[in-house]
């Protein structure tokens, strides 16, 4: 057994870290579920009205995450590395923020049918936010990793699957879409969510580097 991890059994436990991760994480699936929403929803007073449910989540988030900070700079032992926290709680932020940017964008764009690829990359986002929720409560018991790992590699198969979302969907806008300014505004959609799901797998990251130290 490594010196850290002796030391860490007979220090006092402190649950804030992981209840505010895992609230971070509630918020993300939250979110997640609106975005699925707000791309099927076609009456436009709906619509904003989930716009502004997305931005209040964002809202939230932001608090949880400065909490978090603050609570790294006041806490003299925390479960593991001070550098790893503020990684996790930071990739978990961006992922809220570009869903929280992609919706504003679909308001303000005014963007009317959304393509089939638009709902397959939010159906993939929500699905990768999911698997991120149940990794951060696995943090709590670090020493199953291998249901930890189990959702890193879900999680990098998702990143990979909106990729190829991406591609097709900026294509076939492309190759059938006549308007530009439609071009531009859909393209810019479609960046926000593969974007979304890219920070999806950096959060991943920090989770195996997490594991790693712990093996």
């Amino acid at each position: 057994m490594k010196l850290d991890e002796i030391i860490h059994r007979f220090l006092p436990k402190d649950d804030k870290f992981y209840l505010m991760l895992e609230e971070s994480t509630r918020n993300l699936v939250k979110t997640a579920e609106i975005m699925r929403q707000l791309v099927a929803e076609k009456n436009k007073t709906h619509r904003e009205a989930l716009v502004k449910d997305v931005k209040d989540l964002e809202h939230q988030g932001d608090a949880v995450a400065h909490r978090i900070f603050s609570e790294i700079n006041a806490t003299f032992v925390t479960p593991f590395d001070r550098e790893d926290i503020h990684l996790l709680a930071s990739a978990l932020d961006d992922i809220l923020d570009q869903m929280d940017g992609c919706a504003s964008r679909i308001s303000l764009y005014r963007i009317g049918k959304m393509p089939r690829e638009v709902h397959l990359l939010v159906s993939v986002l929500e699905n990768s936010v999911r698997e991120l929720e149940r990794g951060i409560h696995l943090l709590r018991k670090l020493s199953d990793f291998e249901e930890l790992q189990k959702v890193i590699t879900k999680v990098n198969e998702y990143e990979n699957e909106a990729d190829a979302l991406f591609d097709n969907g900026v294509a076939h806008l492309f190759n059938h879409e006549r308007n530009p300014v439609t071009i531009i505004k859909m393209k810019e959609v479609f960046v926000g969510l593969e974007t979304a799901t890219d920070k999806c797998e950096d959060a991943a990251n920090v989770l195996e580097a997490i594991m790693i130290k712990h093996i």
